[in-house]
């Protein structure tokens, strides 16, 4: 009879996809997990054979190995280089020979490290991204908040180290502490990190049953985050170490905060400079005058508005704009004046705007004029 594939231990079809796969394995987890059965040997043997399926059908590479030789892809040896797959993923069959010259002449690039074991570390923790939202006004003024974050912390239970307490690591039997695991390719042999124990060279005597020998579990964490004045959508804030842990005791990554400023009611943006737009009436655009326009600071700005200005016109603020990151002293504060025509008039503003029409000499705008004169030049009216 033939023996039960990793995918009938997780009863899943070959073709189930990732999330099908993890979903299928946490649930005979949490129904095997020795916790849940203290005493039951069967429990505890089902709880190993899922962990022994998930882990190699959830590797890309261990799963190709294993869909391609079944269980004689993790077995030392495997057919000691003759017919079918050749020396195997494990055994060296008879390519040893062969496989050393490559080593000698390619170094890394077959073995990632030659003769005398490639064993790799385990590595840093994945950097991880948050993106937090926030107003123009926090961004001037900067500011203290927490944020919540589902992350992968060391496990308590082990800490961190992936094995249960009093346990350690052994030499693993697939690829006899190399790290490595040689495979016929056509005619070549090429080295390869060994898929059993992820070129670690070692594999833990008895996983910790909190963290399935990840030696890392998700958790939620609280951070404290402290936001700088003058920051821009697209500041990147790093907080070292707090991003995914290490896999059995490696280093932690890093968490970046990248920033997204809303936008203003009143104020555009560009670095440093602040621009608005300002309506100003016609008389006040006449005879001149001032607008009040409040300050991020909490402060106004009085802008004097010059005589005869025209809309379209940008006036300069000096200091009012946005504060430098992490420098000293404000950008500008630019105002763009809308000159507008009032839409509703009363009958004694009507007569006097017509008393006022009956004065004009045309010198009172001289765009106007000029544009009428070049008319008239170019049609000889």
């Amino acid at each position: 009879m033939a023996s039960q594939t990793y995918y009938d231990t997780l009863g899943v079809a070959r073709d189930v996809d990732g999330g099908a796969l993890k979903s299928a394995y946490r649930k005979l987890a949490m129904k095997y997990h020795p916790d849940r059965n203290p005493g039951d040997a069967e429990a505890e043997a089902k709880f190993k054979a899922c962990a022994e399926a998930y882990e190699v059908l959830k590797d890309p590479q261990k799963r190709a190995a294993y869909d391609r030789y079944g269980h004689d892809a993790f077995t030392q040896g495997m057919n000691g280089g003759g017919g079918g797959p050749g020396g195997g993923f494990g055994g060296q069959g008879d390519f040893g020979d062969i496989g050393d010259i490559f080593e000698t002449i390619f170094g890394s690039a077959f073995g990632g490290g030659g003769m005398g074991g490639a064993r790799q570390q385990n590595r840093r923790g994945a950097d991880l991204r948050y993106d937090m939202e926030i107003t123009l006004d926090e961004a001037f003024h900067g500011k203290s908040t927490q944020i919540e974050i589902e992350v992968s912390q060391a496990c308590e239970a082990c800490d961190g180290t992936g094995a249960t307490p009093g346990t350690g690591e052994r030499t693993c039997t697939m690829c006899h502490g190399r790290g490595t695991v040689r495979a016929k390719q056509g005619l070549f042999v090429v080295e390869r990190p060994c898929p059993s124990c992820n070129g670690r060279g070692s594999v833990l005597e008895d996983p910790c049953k909190a963290c399935q020998g990840e030696g890392r579990v998700d958790k939620v964490q609280t951070l404290e985050v402290e936001i700088p004045p003058g920051v821009d959508t697209g500041t990147r804030i790093r907080l070292a170490g707090k991003g995914e842990a290490g896999a059995r005791g490696a280093p932690p990554g890093d968490l970046y905060i990248f920033l997204h400023v809303k936008r203003h009611a009143l104020f555009e943006r560009e670095g440093t400079t602040l621009a608005t737009r300002v309506p100003v009436s016609f008389t006040t655009a006449a005879l001149g005058g001032s607008v009040d326009i409040p300050d991020l600071d909490g402060s106004t700005n009085s802008v004097e508005i010059p005589v005869g200005i025209q809309s379209g016109k940008q006036l300069r603020v000096r200091g009012a704009g946005m504060p430098v990151l992490q420098g000293r002293g404000r950008g500008d504060l630019v105002v763009e004046i809308k000159v507008e025509t009032p839409t509703k008039l009363s009958r004694q503003q009507k007569e006097i705007l017509e008393e006022f029409r009956e004065t004009e000499t045309g010198e009172e705008c001289p765009e106007s004029r000029s544009f009428f004169t070049k008319l008239k030049d170019a049609f000889g009216a």
